[in-house]
């Protein structure tokens, strides 16, 4: 498992594995809501996927479980955008239930039925990389990744490769000839599994969690191939861009407002690379829109270039411009970089897509935690964690939102004192406020946040530092975003004495500024005394609608309908209801009751 320490026998900093993976739980219902859809029942060659095009799970087209992650946080190395992690957790996001201290059979990636009715003359070959933790959890020696092969006259799987945790630096390249009769079939499969062990489970259950990360990209299955076939003809993206603000991923609306100067970044910052052996020719475009307004407020290239063979590319783009909105409360941009490239070039990972949101919280994380942070061992009774935040104008901090990841068998469901700090010579002050023996408890909203609020409201300006006070020597097990520096921000607190940490990332913390909080939904409408709530919004994969009249929902009609009219969703009698099948965009849902209108308001969809 993820495990940064010397000694258990000592307090100390300690960073370890998940337990869950909330984005896999919470994504589950839009891959049940992909079920029946018509498929071929063997695919035909080319098979190829280097898992850009994908979102949370693989691409049910091509693979049958959705056991493995698809993301871009798990490595800072990969070929292109997107990649499949496998890890202990299973396809609900949770570690498995045969998960031990010994090894267990883990994740399974299995591909579709393929034709593979060749000559061994045709020279089919399968090709793919390979990478031991990447940022995650080294694989402990024991701990392995195997490929199989299907017979289908056979019905029988074969194990045709198996690498160990050797050498963890980077992605690896891997070519099979498939010559073997028995393989060269219709309906063909392979698969990769990783097999796990957990370790911490017996000295601290709230420690333990995932591990013994294996990431594969870029699987190419063809015929007319060679030994030496692994060069990629195709110029890439290969990291997610970020926030374009300078000092946050994001912070409050009003607050940005009055500071954009400042606070705007000059350049957007994009990372690509040429995997060809020849030099590639590409241009860099850039667009931002308004997701409220459905408008472009921004665009521009900045022209083109040549790259190196095997170059990987780190370039800023000059950005003059700040966002500006109509609206007061919020604001969301999308921003969308593009390489124009040569006609053959793969053109799924040729467009990377980032939301900048603007709200009512700063955060420095970029919403996934890779892993949990917190303070543990023998002395850490009373440690402290805290985060540096500045509040640029006079405001009031209404609540603290933090990730909370679950812990094995919920050892971490202790309670801990919320606490906020001014600022004294770059260590926390005096207490401004706290709030004692609250529950640590996992969030259930996006991102996994739970909302702690404030009884009173607190006047914040300039900075101040946000964290917690621990009552036991329990490790609590908060999210930590491991993309994310904390540039010497975070500081914790054993012996008497505050100290900087030194555990590379970000404790996923937020401060909640401006006006009184009304409910955890973000759009809330009220009509003839009943209140509607709408919630998540902006949202990827469900929405709630809830009323505290319960037969006005009971009752209701509710159309979903696009900007141009189009009636997309007509459901009744539903709360929840799925949207993972809308593409990103604005969206206008209309409750009727009965024959009486309700309420018309804005749905944000985001991808």
């Amino acid at each position: 498992m993820l495990l940064l320490s010397q000694s258990m026998a000592y307090s100390q900093e300690i960073v370890t594995g998940l337990y869950r993976n909330i984005y896999l739980n919470r994504g589950k219902e839009s891959v049940n809501s992909s079920k029946g859809i018509n498929q071929p029942d063997t695919l035909e060659l080319p098979f190829s996927d280097d898992f850009s095009d994908s979102y949370i799970f693989p691409d049910p087209e091509r693979w049958e479980e959705r056991d493995v992650f698809i993301n871009n946080t798990w490595s800072i190395n990969q070929i292109t955008v997107g990649m499949a992690t496998f890890d202990a957790l299973d396809y609900n996001g949770n570690l498995y239930e045969t998960a031990s201290q010994f090894v267990f059979e883990a994740d399974h990636l299995t591909s579709k039925p393929i034709n593979l009715q060749y000559p061994s003359s045709d020279n089919v070959y399968l090709s793919f990389f390979y990478e031991a933790a990447g940022i995650g959890d080294p694989p402990e020696s024991n701990d392995s990744l195997v490929l199989h092969f299907w017979a289908p006259m056979e019905e029988k799987w074969y194990s045709v490769w198996k690498t160990s945790p050797a050498d963890t630096t980077g992605f690896k390249p891997l070519i099979i000839k498939i010559e073997d009769n028995k393989f060269l079939q219709k309906g063909f499969r392979f698969r990769f599994i990783n097999y796990a062990s957990l370790t911490g489970t017996t000295t601290d259950p709230s420690m333990a969690g995932n591990c013994d990360q294996w990431n594969i990209d870029y699987i190419i299955l063809d015929k007319n191939r060679n030994p030496n076939d692994t060069i990629l003809h195709d110029v890439a993206f290969t990291l997610p861009v970020r926030s374009v603000l300078k000092t946050y991923e994001q912070m409050p609306w009003k607050q940005f407002r009055q500071v954009f100067l400042s606070e705007m970044s000059p350049y957007i910052t994009v990372n690509y690379r040429n995997n060809d052996t020849i030099i590639r020719n590409i241009t860099r475009n850039f667009r931002i829109t308004d997701v409220y307004k459905d408008s472009i407020t921004l665009f521009f290239t900045a022209g083109a270039v040549n790259i190196n063979p095997l170059e990987p590319v780190k370039y800023d783009a000059e950005l003059i411009y700040t966002f500006n909105s109509s609206y007061t409360d919020s604001a969301l941009f999308r921003i969308e970089c593009m390489l124009i490239t040569d006609a053959f070039d793969r053109k799924q990972n040729d467009t990377i897509v980032y939301y900048q949101r603007f709200g009512r919280c700063f955060a420095y994380d970029d919403g996934t935690a890779e892993a949990g942070y917190g303070i543990n061992g023998q002395g850490s009774r009373n440690a402290m964690v805290a985060y540096l935040f500045k509040s640029f104008i006079p405001d009031s901090l209404r609540a603290v939102q933090i990730c909370f990841n679950d812990s094995y068998q919920n050892a971490n469901r202790r309670s801990f004192d919320l606490m906020v700090w001014n600022n004294y010579k770059g260590i926390p002050g005096d207490v401004i406020c706290s709030k004692e023996e609250l529950l640590v408890k996992p969030g259930e909203g996006i991102n996994g946040f739970y909302t702690y609020e404030l009884d009173t409201p607190v006047e914040i300006n300039g900075e101040f530092f946000v964290g917690w006070r621990q009552r036991s020597e329990t490790f609590l097990n908060a999210g930590f975003d491991l993309n994310t520096p904390h540039k010497s921000r975070q500081l914790y607190f054993l012996g008497g004495e505050w100290n900087v940490s030194q555990m590379p990332g970000s404790v996923m913390i937020r401060p909640i500024f401006g006006p009184p909080i009304k409910s955890t939904g973000i759009k809330t409408v009220t009509e003839n005394n009943n209140t509607i709530r709408l919630w998540p919004n902006p949202a990827s994969e469900y929405v709630n609608i809830t009323s505290n009249d319960p037969l006005l929902i009971l009752n209701a009609t509710i159309f979903i309908t696009d900007i141009s009219g189009r009636t997309l969703k007509k459901i009744r009698n539903q709360e929840r209801i799925d949207i993972s099948d809308l593409p990103a965009g604005i969206y206008l849902v209309t409750v009727h009751s009965g024959n009486r209108h309700v309420v018309t308001t804005r749905l944000i969809v985001t991808r």
